[in-house]
């Protein structure tokens, strides 16, 4: 779905200062000792073989020839909580925020470019709205052509500079854990962006969320060290091997339903591979990643090897796309989206991978454990407002069963679905995370009047939280659903269920199939021996059998047909950010 309606682009214009041979200094100072001892030796031992006069002014060229900058006064890097909270203004670089929860802290604003904060030369900006009430919560500058340009030129120095290139495995794998033990510290903060910018309960940001970012950064730099080639069996007078090497710089586009869990996602395997990165936040939803970025420095990153910008689709994402210096771009949003992207990338051969849309089926046969099935029915597509692009939004149920289960399936959303303010404990769904979002929702609604399906619960917005605004819809649920309606073939994004019945397990199976999509797919029966078989015979990435959506990161993750190219996740997502060398050494052979 419209993970990420565009690509990416726009910009603003003052740069912070500090003189580049003061600003190294300081950002391997920082880098190295307030690290583990193992690796404040290696800095130690840098500097042994080159002088620190050398590699100062070499750093201060590079960055002077990068930016284009005259000398700089040093900008203070603010993070901890603040008291007095103040408007956003864009003549600075970060504000002083208040979340509905009470919690102050300091919301970077800028481009995050070379380890610090800067302003986009376009000038542009990007209004983020809180869901949950209409109200602005911050305007954050949005990067444009020239600006990605300028990330990618900072991220191909990084990739050949000595800071990142010839860190071994080990220490990236340090850094990498340091960056998951700082989630863990700013949790809290980080899940009060989280909710407050896109509209997900707290704790589904808390406990879900960020805790999947700590998870999966502390999984891959755990690989960082075990990335290996193999040897290879040819001939007497040959030896042979291979070197698995990173790509080089890597764009990534991620979507707005899970900011942080996205970046994580991208992050991780990309940077234990030793790529460098250029991440583009959505538009909708920049300011939890823009957090994130400050524990990325913190964490003790070489400068440019983490880039992350704001931006809009149609401007900054196309230029991620189409720029000659990037080598590969991995993508989640919208099929139609990826599409335009695997275009602009097939223009100068980039690496891709693609993670794009979904309209999942949940096949319940008749020997299936009824309440199981509507519960698991119930997370697989209620859970995130729906925002999921494996959602199990279609409900295959055996005619035998089929008034049974619509019943329990609506008893359990009646128990289960509390529509309220997300910071609430006790709330389940919050609200659409923008305008468009909940007015593309509505309009699928109607579309499911004037088709004829019956709406069997739900189907209105839901205006009874606090000032009576936001994107609440009510959860709904679509029943006597026709193979050839919109709202069974067309993915809504939203808390947006259709239930249609079978008879046979090869009319389950074809239902289950005919469709464009082929991300995920659940199967709901006591037999185990045609569990097995129908997983193996749906057209999807992946498949549940007798639960829905609970994926995990140590396993891959991907789809087929339009819902994607290429895999993420487990050592799938190694194999996604590293490519193979073979080298042939001739052991006797004489011409």
């Amino acid at each position: 779905m419209d993970e990420t309606p565009n690509i990416v682009t726009s910009n603003n214009n003052q740069r912070p200062t500090t003189s580049a041979s003061t600003f190294v200094l300081t950002t391997l100072y920082t880098q190295y000792m307030f690290r583990p001892w193992p690796l404040v030796g290696h800095f130690c031992s840098r500097l042994a073989r080159v002088s620190r006069s050398t590699l100062l002014l070499q750093r201060d060229t590079q960055l002077r020839q990068l930016y284009q900058l005259a000398p700089r006064q040093k900008q203070t890097d603010h993070r901890f909580f603040s008291s007095n909270p103040v408007s956003c203004n864009m003549s600075g670089l970060s504000a002083e925020l208040t979340a509905p929860n009470g919690r102050k802290y300091t919301q970077p604003l800028g481009l995050f470019i070379n380890n610090e904060f800067v302003a986009a030369k376009s000038g542009q900006t990007i209004v983020s709205v809180n869901p949950t009430d209409e109200t602005e919560i911050a305007t954050v500058h949005a990067a444009g052509t020239e600006d990605v340009d300028i990330a990618v030129n900072a991220a191909r120095a990084a990739l050949k500079h000595p800071s990142w290139k010839d860190l071994s495995g080990s220490d990236r794998g340090r850094m990498m854990v340091k960056l998951s033990e700082l989630v863990e510290q700013h949790a809290e903060t980080l899940a009060t962006i989280e909710t407050w910018d896109n509209g997900k309960p707290y704790l589904v940001s808390l406990n879900d969320d960020v805790t999947e970012v700590a998870s999966v950064l502390r999984y891959y730099g755990g690989f960082a060290d075990k990335i290996e080639g193999r040897t290879i069996s040819t001939t007497a007078n040959k030896f042979a091997y291979t070197l698995r090497q990173p790509i080089g710089v890597v764009g990534q586009i991620i979507p707005w339903n899970f900011p942080l869990a996205m970046a994580a996602w991208k992050l991780g395997p990309a940077l234990a591979c030793g790529n460098t990165v250029i991440l583009k936040a959505a538009e909708q939803t920049p300011l939890s990643v823009l957090y994130l970025a400050g524990l990325v420095k913190e964490a003790g990153f070489p400068p440019s090897v983490v880039n992350i910008l704001n931006g809009y689709g149609k401007e900054a994402g196309t230029a991620i796309a189409s720029h000659t210096g990037i080598d590969k771009v991995a993508f989640t949003g919208s099929t139609a989206t990826g599409r335009a992207i695997m275009k602009m990338a097939a223009a100068n051969l980039k690496n891709i991978t693609l993670e794009t849309g979904g309209k999942s089926p949940l096949i319940v046969f008749d020997d299936a454990d009824i309440d199981q099935a509507a519960k698991w029915a119930h997370t697989g597509i209620m859970y995130n407002m729906g925002q999921v692009c494996t959602a199990t939004s279609r409900l295959l149920v055996h005619e035998g069963i089929y008034d049974q289960f619509v019943t329990k399936f609506k008893e359990v959303i009646a128990s289960t679905s509390k529509i309220g303010d997300p910071f609430a404990e006790d709330t389940f769904q919050g609200p659409q995370v923008t305008k468009a979002q909940y007015d593309r929702v509505l309009s699928y609604i109607e579309a499911g009047k004037s088709e004829g399906a019956t709406l069997a619960t739900g189907g209105v917005p839901h205006q009874k939280v606090g000032n009576g605004k936001g994107y609440f819809i009510e959860p709904t649920v679509f029943t006597n659903v026709t193979d050839n309606m919109t709202i069974y073939r067309e993915e809504v994004f939203g808390p947006f269920a259709v239930v249609t019945s079978f008879k046979t397990e090869e009319e389950a199976l074809a239902k289950a199939n005919d469709t464009t999509y082929g991300l995920g797919a659940a199967v709901f029966t006591q037999n185990i021996e045609r569990g097995h078989r129908v997983a193996s015979g749906i057209e999807a990435g992946m498949v549940w059998i007798n639960s829905s959506n609970d994926s995990d990161f140590r396993v891959p993750f991907g789809g087929v047909k339009q819902s994607g190219v290429g895999r993420e996740l487990g050592e799938a997502g190694l194999e996604a950010y590293s490519q193979v060398k073979a080298v042939h050494l001739n052991m006797g052979t004489r011409l």
